[in-house]
């Protein structure tokens, strides 16, 4: 169940990077991701 939710994360963070403008549209992307992930392990 770890490994999808980690996989799940992964797609999303590479998504949001594709998709993010800015270096730092990409580091609030990046850190929303750590936030989901840390949230899903809990």
């Amino acid at each position: 169940m770890k490994q999808l939710i980690l996989l799940s994360a992964l797609v999303v963070l590479l998504l949001g990077a594709v998709g993010c403008e800015t270096i730092k549209g990409a580091g609030r992307d990046i850190t929303n991701a750590g936030e989901a992930i840390e949230d899903a392990v809990r």
